[in-house]
């Protein structure tokens, strides 16, 4: 249900966006197709006198009248003197008027799927409080569905027109632009000067600093998130331009990889203040330490955090402090290397616990 309404919810957005990109796009042809029929309908109310009769034209009539002239079709009879040259005027001008409105809005209608057209450059221009992504590889594309989960306005730019990610990423309802997202044109289009972030994540070092430096010359106060391969040069990019925060990719990826190799449940790692810290699933085994001990007594005797529990169907992700824990519940703890070891030899039963430095059982426990 919620699902539904948030699609809805971004569906109606996007239309809203489409509007307004239509009314930017075209407000010069309907200012002068407004101004034509109002100037028209003033002349014609003001000064229109029939020449069968001395009768006046009421506003509406002169209104209706000269709608009517735009298209060549007079409800009112040709009248004598100067005014001749309005019923001439009137329809000319509007005709031209319309005619270069619909066959701009038909060359923007087709342009619509052109992943390198017009279309997304303009509905980026619409946008305001964003947040730009620039790359949409494997890293910028679940940033960018990320984003979106997060109900955050994005806007992308991608190098090459046949990345695999494109189509999904505009499917979503995201403008992509094609193009060099280091060129400054570029990052206009994709309205870095109104975007509240800029997530810089193509696979090229190189290219990631010319884009933040570009960036900067543009907007100095946006929050810029950098993904860099080399770990000394990102730390070294946050400090010196500025840069809120820089990932190496290759530092994130190293304790995940190792932590994972070495505990079975670890599902992420995250260094905090230099240590590394992991997030980590276990079962409660119906024989083992942690069974019938509750929420507090395991963080006050491991030193660690417990951030969800499941029993069945019920999940909590603020377990109770007094939460007593039973055979088969999941709880995800948040620990370090040693804490985790400890924690699990304390779910082993004491026949199947390994040596002091070993991280789990010799058979290890499964959900039932």
């Amino acid at each position: 249900m919620f699902a539904r309404l948030h699609r809805w919810r971004r569906q109606l957005l996007a239309n809203g966006r489409v509007v307004v990109l239509l009314w930017r796009r075209f407000r010069l042809s309907l200012s002068l197709f407004a101004g034509i029929v109002a100037i028209g309908s003033l002349l014609l109310w003001l000064a229109y006198r029939s020449p069968y009769g001395a009768e006046r034209l009421t506003y509406p009539e002169a209104l209706y009248a000269t709608f009517s002239l735009l298209f060549f079709e007079s409800t009112v009879p040709l009248p004598h003197g100067p005014l001749q040259v309005l019923f001439f005027l009137i329809p000319i001008l509007g005709l031209s008027v319309v005619a270069e409105g619909l066959i701009r809005f038909s060359l923007l209608l087709l342009d619509r799927h052109n992943p390198t057209g017009e279309w997304n450059v303009a509905l980026a221009s619409t946008y305001r409080g964003h947040i730009v992504v620039c790359g949409l590889g494997h890293v910028g594309y679940r940033v960018v569905k990320q984003l979106l989960e997060f109900d955050q306005e994005v806007v992308a730019v991608e190098r090459n027109p046949d990345a695999p990610f494109l189509e999904r990423v505009r499917g979503m309802g995201v403008p992509v632009l094609v193009g060099d997202a280091s060129e400054l044109e570029r990052l206009r289009e994709a309205g870095v000067e109104h975007a509240r972030a800029v997530i810089v994540a193509t696979n090229d070092d190189l290219m990631n600093l010319r884009i933040v430096l570009n960036v900067r010359a543009l907007n100095p106060d946006v929050r810029i998130v950098l993904r860099m391969f080399d770990a000394e040069l990102a730390e070294r990019l946050g400090k010196g331009l500025g840069i809120r925060t820089a990932f190496s990719t290759s530092a994130i990826a190293a304790p995940a990889f190792a932590s994972a190799a070495v505990h079975e449940g670890v599902t992420h790692s995250v260094v905090v203040e230099g240590d590394l810290l992991h997030l980590s699933e276990i079962f409660v085994r119906p024989d083992g330490e942690l069974c019938g001990r509750t929420v507090q007594e395991v963080e006050e005797q491991l030193d660690l955090s417990v951030v969800f529990h499941q029993r069945g169907d019920r999940r909590d992700m603020h377990p109770a402090s007094d939460l007593r824990l039973e055979a088969g519940d999941k709880v995800v703890v948040f620990a370090s290397l040693e804490q985790l070891a400890r924690l699990e030899r304390m779910n082993c039963p004491p026949s199947q616990r390994r040596s002091r430095h070993a991280s789990a059982c010799d058979d290890p426990a499964r959900p039932a």
